[in-house]
């Protein structure tokens, strides 16, 4: 543990900092953190399979497997069973078998490599890995209960792997010894491997130039050719070996028998054809899959996806169900990937009783149910619909309270009933579940279309628990979206006080809405204010800080007593929205008229709401003078001062939720009073061309960050702060967030970047609501809002509460302090912690049902410090630093000291890089600074030292890359800074769905449909075998089909073959030309582990004939000591029978 004091940092300022009246006690803090606590690791992985390309099924351990085309492999079986495995090489997933009832899976990757995975333990692993190096894989074939593997190739050629070692069988199948010898083309690709299920020695090998041969291992010659007129794509056997079906590019399906005489198929069929008026017969689309299965009630059931009219197949993915002479047509939303037929029996030759269909689509994972009439399918447990609109930005919360995800599932449940789903279990139910955290986790997600997910994360499953649509609140647009490239509705920030259960959303047209929790449906209007965000400046060298501005009209619709309620801006033509209550004259006198537009509007009169999150308030900005306002950056709210907070790209905005009314709006710039340390440049539609030439300012520099505090110089501006929108004249320039050169961002990243930033244009990217000290040596704390911006500035923003008793009807009052702390990085961060170094929680009011309690009950504002803290006299007497507020950037890390706001500890984050997520979060008692770098770094501080415990490597920005949004670069000289700056751009995103909480736990999007967690805690890591749960459960392997008398007698029953003399070691070594065996990671302890195993079974064969022979030895003395009793007995008996006799003649015997 590291102590230290604040006594001698305080001491090295003294000639810097004014010293107050009293010195301050020397206050001792223990961190208690260590590096040791710290394991960076991935934990679970939930949603669907981004980009999946094959599936597979073991049918007794009833777990499902789905291959993706980045390398991954999802085993999944009952809901909270579910693992993800990736392949190093994270190539394509092409081909996967499993090893059924073995534990076992052999994948085929797109670099032609073959992998067996082991999933008997709870984390897979490669066991062996086999490389082919001049031939490419197109299929696999694993007979049941066979070692051997069956591998197709591009060349047509058959190699036979042996699973147990991976190595290749001196049996090979050439293409040429296959074809008839007259044949003067290539047979194509090896499209299809099987058996015949009644004689494993006939196996059947389909190309895809639409040849057949029917190969007799045995004798290693073609038993049988047919040559099909179409392509082919599939072929299924019928179970009792004497026909198969295949599946053609025409969209035909044709069945041919064993033992036929012609060239034709015994029957070709097109499901789907029509014929036109003209009497031909219209084309369809290819069948890429056909499966015919077989009931013992006599039922057949075939198959197959594709095959439809190309009027429809283009518009309409299907999958066919041919059941008996019915034929049903089930539509999927999305394109087929793949399909599998789960049946009771695994043997080939047994009658498959078909059950239910898995049906693995684009984005979607279908069950169909084929025992319940009409094939209803089953509702899909898994979290497979969180992309079901696209993911914009999430949360996650750790220690959520009791009673939160039971008041969510309580009102989500209700809106839960769907209809028309299979009444039978789900059948993907293998594995075993393992235990869940001793507290609850919850993830909320927002959604391009306006919806807000609310997931229980407890356990390893992901369970919905709520669905909010925001688009609800507002009226359709005419138009889907403002620049045709997003949602209107889109969510972009997500603040939840758990505590209070209030609900802040901000969505893609600068607009938030406020939600309240309630239990019952109500019916009453939405209350809609229009707040637009405007700042201008001079284009003159008159915008010095002692200028003093015109006085600010207020605006009527945050002052008016009826302010704007939903529906009445709506009604206005967009010339008609201003933003000013000034007379006519007064704007044609100033010429300062300005245009508002808000392209969404809510819904007007009285409407119903139903149980659950019921919009309180909207807050709409304005488009002005037909320029669009930049979009939200920061959000935040505090139930207990009843107020929320937001701002953009050019301003900051504060409501008064309760009173419904607007505190401030303003833009960034004017927040620093007469202290704005900046030179602000406007853009002039005259020297547009030129504006590459104008002056830029560039992020503060090393020397400046060392807990610079400025404060204003007095003026007019206090006066009006609570005033919003502004009189400008002739000679200005209105700079919004477009105001900026093409191809540059708001957001500086390096000292390059940062000279092309335009200095109008700085956005608020962090605010915190706190009690704290808003001047030097304060003794008393108030309340506050901090305001971190783009370019590096902390902002203090006073709030003034009034009392209980008048709150409802008065609302409160806001100002600038002037306070501010400069950074080098745009903020990310800010929180605060006492005397102590504990993180100080924020201020809520407890939710309470409004039909059971009315009254309006706020906590109060704490007015005197915490007992810990240093104790003073009197009033009059100036405190020691009782606060400390850790500030953190994209660059650096502050630990500032309150109320002396004197900075005590620093600490570069990155210099060559910059941070993408910041979060101060608590693990193990303790606070500490958790960083994720654009370097693909996790970085870990100390609090409230700033000392680094871990920097470790765990995710590439470049794997994040899927969020990319690339609008091209305008100016070719631009270009050099191009990738960075897409880089940067597109981190504002992921920043959004990156994720930090407390105990250590993150989480982020790591694919457009699935969302990655991991955790920093030592601790957790341990315990994370026992939460995952177990794949592989023993299960004995099903009878075989039991063989009639007859078939026996007459030799019509399955045959058997000895795979081992074929392709054993009579068969020879395999070239080492064709393929290299891999060993696995394990490979090295498993030759250890079986060397030690051969050296542990000699000593206890040596054991066991040692104890062998004793117990030889021991029988042996028995047998000799019964021997000697029954001497003895005899000698006894002789001794009486002699005395008995002794004295007696011969004739008295």
């Amino acid at each position: 543990m590291k102590k230290f004091t604040l006594k001698h940092v305080f001491e090295g300022l003294r000639s810097t900092v004014q010293q107050p009246q009293a010195k301050p006690e020397q206050v001792s803090i223990v961190e208690t953190l260590q590096a040791e606590n710290f394991q960076v690791a991935k934990t679970v992985r939930h949603g669907f399979p981004y980009q999946p390309t094959s599936l597979a099924f073991d049918p007794i351990q009833k777990v499902l497997a789905v291959g993706t085309k980045h390398g991954s492999i999802r085993l999944i079986g009952r809901p909270g069973v579910d693992v993800h495995v990736r392949h190093e090489s994270e190539a394509a997933v092409l081909h996967m078998l499993f090893l059924i009832n073995e534990g076992a899976l052999v994948a085929a990757t797109a670099d032609d490599a073959i992998h067996l995975w082991n999933y008997r333990q709870k984390r897979p692993e490669i066991v062996h890995s086999l490389k082919f190096q001049r031939e490419r894989i197109t299929c696999l074939f694993l007979p049941f209960q066979s070692k051997w593997l069956y591998v197709g190739t591009e060349r047509g050629n058959i190699h036979i792997v042996n699973i147990e070692v991976f190595q290749l069988s001196g049996y090979t199948i050439n293409w040429n010894k296959a074809v008839e010898l007259s044949r003067k083309t290539h047979p194509g690709a090896v499209v299809h491997l099987s058996d015949c299920p009644v004689d494993p020695s006939k196996l059947l090998i389909g190309y895809d130039s639409g040849s057949l041969v029917v190969w007799d291992l045995k004798n290693k010659a073609a038993d049988a050719r047919y040559q099909c007129a179409e392509p082919l794509k599939s072929i299924s056997w019928h179970h009792e070996g004497k026909q198969f079906m295949c599946s053609h590019s025409d969209g035909s399906l044709t069945t041919w028998a064993i033992k036929q005489t012609t060239s034709k198929p015994v029957s070709a069929i097109f499901p789907h054809a029509k014929t036109n008026k003209e009497g031909k017969q219209e084309p369809c689309k290819c069948i890429q899959k056909v499966e015919w299965k077989c009931s013992k009630n006599g039922d057949t059931f075939v198959i197959f996806s594709g095959g439809l009219t190309n009027d429809r197949a283009g518009r309409t993915p299907s999958i066919t169900v041919i059941h008996g002479k019915t034929t049903t047509v089930l539509e999927m939303e999305h394109n087929v990937v793949d399909f599998i037929t789960l049946c009771e029996s695994p043997f080939a030759s047994d009658f498959a009783e078909p059950y239910a269909l898995v049906v693995l689509l684009h984005n979607d994972l279908v069950v169909v149910d084929l025992h319940t009439q009409g094939y209803p399918c089953f509702e899909n447990p898994y979290s497979m619909d969180l992309h079901e609109s696209p993911v914009t930005c999430c949360t996650y919360l750790a220690d959520c309270p009791a009673d939160l995800i039971p008041a969510f599932y309580s009102v989500g449940a209700r809106g839960q009933k769907r209809q028309g789903f299979s009444e039978r279990e789900w059948p993907i139910s293998g594995g075993e579940w393992g235990s869940s955290c001793s507290y609850a986790e919850m993830i909320i997600t927002g959604h391009a279309d306006g919806t807000v997910k609310f997931w229980d994360a407890s356990s390893v499953s992901l369970q919905v628990l709520y669905k909010l649509k925001t688009a609800k609140v507002f009226e359709k647009p005419r138009t889907r979206s403002i620049d045709g490239d997003e949602d209107p509705f889109a969510i972009q920030h997500i603040f939840l006080c758990p505590e209070s259960r209030l609900l802040c959303i901000a969505g893609a047209t600068a607009h938030v809405v406020l939600f309240k929790y309630f239990k019952q449906e109500t019916t009453g209007e939405v209350p809609c204010l229009e707040i637009p965000i405007v700042y201008e400046v001079y284009e003159s060298g008159d915008c010095s800080p002692e200028y003093e501005f015109p006085p600010r009209p207020t605006l009527q619709v945050a002052h008016s007593p009826h302010h704007t309620a939903a529906g009445e801006a709506s009604d206005k033509k967009p010339s008609d929205k201003k933003g000013h209550s000034q007379s006519q004259n007064h704007r044609k006198k100033k010429g300062a008229s300005l245009d508002y537009f808000v392209p969404i509007r809510v819904r007007g009169g009285s409407q119903k709401k139903a149980a659950g999150y019921q919009a309180d308030l909207v807050c709409l900005t304005p488009w002005v003078d037909g320029e669009p306002p930049g979009s939200i950056s920061a959000l935040s709210i505090n139930s207990s001062y009843g107020l929320l907070s937001y701002g953009n790209e050019s301003g900051l905005v504060i409501v008064d939720y309760i009173a419904k009314s607007c505190l401030l709006n303003m833009g960034t710039p004017e927040l620093y009073g007469n202290a704005d340390p900046y030179q602000r440049v406007p853009r002039s539609p005259k020297r547009a061309d030129s504006s590459k030439e104008d002056e830029r300012c560039k992020s503060p520099s090393s020397d400046q960050l060392n807990g610079v505090c400025l404060s204003p110089t007095g003026g007019g501006r206090a006066g009006g702060m609570r005033r919003f929108g502004s009189e400008r004249g002739d000679n200005m320039r209105r700079c919004r967030s477009q105001d900026k050169l093409d191809g540059s961002f708001s957001r500086s990243r390096s000292s390059s970047i940062s000279s092309l930033e335009n200095i109008s244009s700085e956005a608020i990217q962090c605010l915190a609501f706190a009690d704290s000290y808003t001047r030097k040596n304060d003794s008393q704390m108030a309340p506050t809002l901090w305001v971190g911006t783009s370019l590096g500035s902390v902002i203090q923003v006073m709030v003034s509460i009034p009392p209980l008793e008048t709150r409802l009807s008065t609302p409160a009052t806001v100002i600038p302090s002037g306070t501010i702390f400069r950074l080098k990085g745009s903020v990310l961060a800010m929180s605060f912690l006492d005397c102590n170094g504990a993180l100080i929680p924020y201020q809520y009011e407890s939710w309470r049902d409004a039909n059971k309690e009315k009254k309006l009950e706020r906590t109060p504002t704490k007015s005197l410090v915490d007992n810990r803290m240093s104790p003073t006299n009197s009033g009059e007497q100036t405190w020691g630093d009782r606060q400390f507020v850790v500030i953190g950037s994209e660059k650096v890390a502050r630990v500032v000291a309150l109320p002396s706001q004197n900075c005590v500890y620093k600490q570069i984050i990155t210099e060559v890089s910059f941070v993408v997520k910041a979060e101060i979060i608590q693990i193990k008692d303790s606070v500490c600074l958790v960083c994720y770098v654009a370097t693909g770094h996790i970085s870990v501080f100390s609090l409230p030292s700033l000392r680094q415990l871990i920097y470790v490597d765990f995710l590439p920005l470049v794997d994040l890359s899927f969020q990319t949004r690339k609008t091209g670069i305008v100016d070719p000289m631009l270009s050099i800074w191009g990738q960075q700056m897409f880089v940067n751009e597109d981190t504002d995103q992921i920043a959004r769905t990156f994720c930090f909480t407390n105990y250590g736990h993150g989480m982020y999007l790591c694919s457009p449909t699935e969302i990655q967690k991991f955790t920093l805690a030592s601790d957790f890591c341990k315990e994370l075998q026992n939460l995952l749960g177990e794949l592989f459960q023993p299960h004995d392997m099903p009878e075989p089909p039991k063989q009639s008398f007859f078939k026996g007698l007459f030799g019509g029953g399955v045959s058997q073959l000895d795979r081992e003399e074929l392709f054993g070691e009579s068969s020879g070594k395999g070239s080492r030309s064709v393929a290299k065996h891999v060993p696995g990671p394990t490979a090295q302890l498993e030759a250890l582990n079986a060397k030690a195993g051969s050296v542990a079974g000699d000593v206890a064969r040596t054991r066991m004939l040692m104890v062998e022979r004793g117990q030889k030895l021991s029988e042996l003395e028995e047998r000799t000591g019964r021997m000697m009793n029954e001497s003895e007995s005899f000698s006894t008996a002789a001794h009486q029978l002699m005395l008995k006799y002794k004295d007696k003649k011969w004739y008295q015997l």
